[in-house]
């Protein structure tokens, strides 16, 4: 099973940029198909952003054309850029692997959009 560490959050204001990234250990990272998620206040966790082992990759519309998925399977280590954020883009977000019925979650990492 693979474990999952975020970094890369942070807090930045209406229309900034940030990155973050899922490093990846303890498994074959290629083989699994990654997510990201987040959680607002409140709120209940929803989906961000898919990439397959294949690189298929698919977005929540609430995301899409601001957020961008990748991976390099090489480093082990799946990205989220994202940008022009907005309030509403503050939650903690969560990396997620799977292959089959395997299930593998990172701690998360705070993204706080204000000005």
């Amino acid at each position: 099973q693979v474990q999952l560490v975020e970094s890369g959050g942070g807090f930045v204001q209406p229309g900034g940029s940030l990155r973050l990234s899922c490093a990846a250990s303890g498994s074959v990272f290629s083989l699994y198909g990654v997510h990201w998620y987040r959680q607002a206040p409140g709120k209940e966790r929803e989906l961000v952003a898919s990439i397959t082992s294949g690189g298929l990759i698919d977005y929540a519309d609430f995301v899409r054309g601001r957020f961008t998925i990748s991976r390099d399977n090489a480093k082990s280590t799946a990205y989220l850029q994202m940008n022009s954020l907005t309030p509403e883009d503050t939650a903690v977000y969560y990396c997620n692997a799977e292959i089959g019925l395997i299930d593998s979650w990172g701690q998360g990492t705070q993204v706080t959009v204000s000005s």
